[in-house]
This record gives C-alpha cells, sequence and structure tokens, in this order.
C-alpha cells in the first residue's frame, strides 16, 4: 500500500509482516513485554477514541514527556490519524523550558513519565492555562493515567469519526512540532509535515539492508529527530523494536538481544572501544600481542574493496577468527547488520574500528530542520568512507555556499518555526535554501565532509580563525577525556576546559599506589597533572601552531542535560559553559 501519512505504516505493517511475532517490546518488572501488530494497531485506535471523547480536535497539539517504551509510538500513531499534532519533549530539561514549550506549542494534553517530570509539570501548570488535560503513565495518585484512558476509549469507540479524520490528513499536513535543544538561545518549534517524514522513511529504506522480524535496539530519546526517523523506518521494514531499560543496562540489553541494528552517538561507540581495548590490556603473552596487533590492523581499514590490498584482506581474515570475532560475540554484536552514527562527528579510528570488525558504522548528518537527513552513507563503491557523511539524501540538494556553509533544499526542509516567521526567514532564504550554520565540502567522490560549526568558529587576538569542533572530536577520542570545551576567543592562543574520564582515573592511580579519594582531589595530585599534560601533548600533534592547546584546565564537574551544559543530543551548549566558567578561563589565559 501507498504511505501517504505517518499512521499508514501501521496498516501497511499488518499486510506485509503479519506473522511476525513482535512489533515493539519494551521491559517492564525485569520481563520483555511485547507487542504484536495488530495489539499495537488496537491500543492506537483505543487511544484515539479516547482522545477524541476528550475533545482534541484537529490541529490541536498534544505533548508527551516520556523516555524509550513502547507507549511512545502508540501515542504517537494516535494523536497522528485524528488530525493532531504531536509534540514529543525531551523528559530530561528543566522546568523553565517545559513552561515554555507547553506554553508555546498551546497543548491541550500531555502525558507524562517518571516522578521528577510530574513534579516539574505540575510546579508549573497554574501557568499553563490552555494545558486541559494530563495523564501519568502509571498510577502515582495524583492524576489520572494511561490504562485509564485506554479504557475509557474501549468504553466510547469512535470508528466512524476515526476513520472520517485519518481521510481528512493531507500529505502535507503537519505532523509533529518538535522543539530544538538548541545550544543557545529559546527553543524553537520545528514544524514537520508527514511528507517531511515520509520522503525521508523511503530515502534511507534501502540502506537498511535487514529482514523483517530481525531486532532493532532504541535508546537514544525517540524525540530525537535522527532515532525517530529510524524508528519508523524499522516499522515500514516489518523489524521488531526494543527498547533499552536505561542507558546503564544498555551493555547488557545488547548481549540479550543480540540485535541487528540500532542508531547511537559517537561517545556511546567510544565506550564500547575503550571497554574492548580495556579488556585487551588484561590479556598476557602473545594473546596480548596478537590482540593488539588486531586492533592496530582494525585502525587502518579502509572501507572500500579497492583500497584494501590483497594482503591485508588476508590479515583481516586472521584478525578477524583469531580476535574479532570473539569480540563480537563477548558484546553482542555478532548480528550486526548497520549501526548509524549522528548528532557530532565520529573520530575516524573508531569508524575504520567498528566497520573493520564487522560492525559496520553508516554516519549521517543533519538538523531537526531537515527532518533530519541531509546526507548518509550509502551503499555502492565510494558511498561510505571514514570522516564523511555519506551523499546527498534522494531528492535533497546540498551545496556549500560562497561563506563555506552547508545549505539545502528539497522534501526534508522544515515548513517553517511555529509562530516564528521571523526566525524562518533567518534560515530559509528566498530561493527555499535552508541554512544549516555548519560548515563542510565535498570530497572527491561527492561525499559530503563537516568541518565545524560557523558560530562556534573563534578569532585567536593574533586574527587566527580557530575551528574548536575539529580540536574537540580529536581529543574526545582519548580515553583519559571525557568532556572538553576548547576556548581562546581574542587570545594569543587556544586553551581547553577539560573534565577526564574518572573511571581511567581511578584504575590508572590503583596501577600507579596512588591513593584515589575523590575527583576534586585527584586532578590536583601532581602525577595526575603530568599524566593529563603528557596526553594533552601527544594529541596536539598534527594539530596546527594556532590549534594546539597551550594550556588547559581540569574540572571535576559533569556536564549534563540536567544542569543544562549540554543539550539533550549530548552537545556542549558553548555559551553556558563559558559563562560559569569565565573567572577559570580568565585565570587560564592571564597566568604567565
Amino acid at each position: 500500500m501507498e504511505i501517504r501519512r505517518i499512521f499508514d505504516l501501521l496498516p501497511n505493517y499488518l499486510e506485509k509482516y503479519a506473522d511476525q511475532p513482535v512489533a515493539l517490546a519494551g521491559k517492564k518488572d525485569g520481563e520483555w513485554r511485547t507487542y504484536s501488530i495488530q495489539e499495537y494497531i488496537d491500543l492506537t485506535n483505543k487511544l484515539s477514541y479516547a482522545l477524541i471523547e476528550l475533545g482534541i480536535e484537529p490541529g490541536d497539539k498534544v505533548a508527551f514527556i516520556l523516555s524509550n517504551r513502547p507507549e511512545w509510538n502508540i501515542i504517537d500513531m494516535a494523536v497522528s490519524q485524528i488530525g493532531a499534532i504531536n509534540v514529543p519533549i525531551y523528559p530530561t530539561i528543566s522546568q523553565e523550558d517545559y513552561h515554555f514549550i507547553l506554553n508555546d506549542s498551546e497543548a491541550k494534553l500531555v502525558f507524562l513519565d517518571g516522578l521528577a517530570v510530574m513534579n516539574k509539570v505540575t510546579n508549573v501548570l497554574p501557568d499553563i492555562p490552555g494545558l486541559k488535560h494530563v495523564y501519568t503513565m502509571v498510577d502515582r495518585e495524583k492524576y489520572p493515567y494511561f490504562d485509564q484512558l485506554l479504557d475509557f476509549g474501549s468504553e466510547h469507540p469512535h470508528q466512524e469519526e476515526l476513520e472520517r479524520r485519518k481521510a481528512a490528513v493531507q500529505y502535507t499536513d503537519c505532523m509533529t512540532l518538535i522543539y530544538t535543544s538548541g545550544t543557545t538561545g529559546t527553543p524553537k518549534g520545528v514544524m514537520l509535515s508527514h511528507s517531511n517524514v515520509i520522503n525521508q522513511i523511503l530515502g534511507v529504506d534501502h540502506i537498511i539492508l535487514c529482514k523483517p522480524g530481525s531486532i532493532a535496539f532504541s535508546f537514544l530519546p525517540a524525540c530525537h529527530a535522527y532515532e525517530r526517523l529510524l524508528i519508523y523506518t524499522y516499522q515500514y521494514k516489518g523489524m521488531a523494536i526494543y527498547y533499552a531499560e536505561s542507558l546503564a543496562t544498555l551493555a547488557d540489553n545488547i548481549k540479550e538481544l543480540r540485535p541487528s541494528m540500532m542508531c547511537c552517538v559517537p561517545r556511546v561507540l567510544e565506550r564500547f572501544y575503550d571497554g574492548i581495548i580495556a579488556s585487551g590490556k588484561k590479556m598476557e603473552g602473545l594473546s596480548k600481542m596478537i590482540f593488539f596487533w588486531a586492533v592496530d590492523l582494525a585502525e587502518h581499514y579502509r572501507i572500500d574493496d579497492d583500497e584494501r590490498s590483497w594482503w591485508y584482506n588476508l590479515k583481516l581474515r586472521i584478525a578477524d577468527k583469531l580476535v574479532y570475532s570473539k569480540i563480537r560475540e563477548k558484546i553482542g554484536a555478532d548480528r550486526f547488520e548497520r549501526i548509524v552514527s549522528g548528532a557530532a562527528a565520529l573520530h575516524e579510528r573508531i569508524a575504520a574500528f567498528f566497520s573493520a570488525i564487522k560492525m559496520p558504522i553508516y554516519e549521517g548528518y543533519g538538523l531537526t530542520e531537515t527532518s533530519p537527513v541531509i546526507a548518509v552513507s550509502d551503499i555502492g563503491p565510494h558511498q561510505r568512507e571514514v570522516g564523511c557523511v555519506g551523499p546527498p539524501l534522494k531528492g535533497v540538494e546540498v551545496k556549500i555556499s560562497e561563506e563555506g556553509e552547508i545549505i539545502c533544499r528539497g522534501h526534508n526542509v522544515m515548513l517553517g518555526y511555529y509562530k516564528s516567521p521571523e526566525l524562518t526567514a533567518e534560515v530559509i532564504d528566498k530561493d527555499g535554501w535552508f541554512h544549516t550554520g555548519d560548515m563542510g565540502r565535498f570530497n572527491e567522490h561527492g561525499l559530503l565532509m563537516i568541518t565545524g560549526r560557523i558560530k562556534s568558529l573563534f578569532k585567536t587576538s593574533g586574527g587566527k580563525y580557530i575551528n574548536p569542533d575539529i580540536i574537540e572530536t580529536k581529543f574526545c577520542a582519548s580515553k583519559w577525556i571525557e568532556q572538553i570545551v576548547v576556548v581562546g576567543e581574542n587570545q594569543k592562543f587556544a586553551g581547553a576546559l577539560i573534565i577526564p574520564s574518572f573511571t581511567e582515573l581511578k584504575n590508572w592511580c590503583v596501577t600507579q599506589n596512588i591513593k584515589y579519594t575523590t575527583p576534586e582531589d585527584i586532578i590536583q595530585n601532581p602525577e595526575v597533572l603530568k599524566l593529563m599534560a603528557k596526553e594533552v601533548q601527544e594529541l596536539n600533534k598534527g594539530l596546527g601552531e594556532t590549534e594546539k592547546i597551550k594550556k588547559h584546565v581540569l574540572l571535576a564537574d559533569e556536564w549534563t542535560v540536567g544542569n543544562g551544559l549540554i543539550t539533550p543530543t549530548l552537545k556542549v551548549r558553548r555559551r553556558a559553559i563559558t559563562n560559569k566558567y569565565k573567572d577559570v578561563i580568565e585565570k587560564m589565559f592571564n597566568e604567565n
């Protein structure tokens, strides 16, 4: 059947993959609760009936602040098929952001997941007059809850009205309102149509080779535009979507499920890599030598066959038999067909390593405003290369402006920012080109390479421009560095605020007979300071003279979504960080 609206994915799934036992799954009380496609459809319809009975009209906004779970999909589809607009909100943002988004979106109903979220929304509820209904996902004895709403829908079926509303929804209608997390400023509501998202699904479909019934593993927030697109695509492909219990159980869930595909961010892959290397260091003798020979081989992997010699391929087969196959078995990655990495730059060494050990990394690039994909690694010769985010998606025009900015136009460009035509006009020009704010270039094979963020660039007092994104990506590949922000605007040189990996430092202290007390104390230890200075010196190699980190400060803090120093998509909020550490930065640059 033709997919024209996002809820058309459900009858399409039922028609093509009715024999698949699991469409959605999430853990409850330690056990997987699975949903067949028929149960998924039935629950979605019940919820649609309830929303109709409550008076939710086409064009109304329904917000949901949920962690990843099957009910996320049920709510998403139920809202869409009655012609309303869903507003997914991150469950990790501040109370002030909830107040702004719920008011700005004019949401009439909200679903809440978790006690902390419920308390934050309760606190601002008196200042949100348009919000008429609040539902929690479980009974918290304060608001009506999800199962009660399903029962309400069963008691008030509106089959004919539902079918009438579904038929009235147009391909070009606004489907969702996604508020950008934003590294600066007030969140903006991005309006995406059914057409925006459907074209994206069809554009990436051929890249996902997983068979119907294969397990897709999801742990990034479902309201993240990239993860959300893949969740829709998994359904289009007839795959079973299993949601992680939490980030803490990520490794255990992967071992248990042995999935075929997942979407992730570079930091997750870096942590997997660090864990693999740590296990190799525990080996001894010949086994250790073979392990690190295989690691070195993998880090020099080239994706295209014609760029690898027969001798390299022979060594790769030997390494796979002796080392890589055991790594895949140990971490539960023996069935992986694809890993899609997005949201930030992935270090070339990490991308090469995982592709070599048969956990192929497909990098992509885009923004919420572009639904979200602009470019993604593809199948075929020279369509996937380490350090590139792939060719432009079919139907999307991409070019580099005279200023070096990536701009695009096509079916992926948003309808605009909600209630903000002035802001929309700032990013979409009169010819329909969306200005991303990112810098990039094309390689000789037409693959897009991201070189930095225009707003991140700064100039030293000597007039030299520095691109902190490139430096930070390189430094974050170090096992000793958890987070970093490069600073130095109008200064003589570049400096850095560094949060070390305290897990690695703690292990190192044991081997060096250094007493580890607290993060605050350990970053003052002379031996630790020497270790980190040596690491910075090593990482500086290969950078231009003006790019090298001449001074750095170690911090014992943690930059989180909760304290407002990183976005829900794990990007640093530079302005917030530099404001917080203004005195530290000034002292660093003023010291002789």
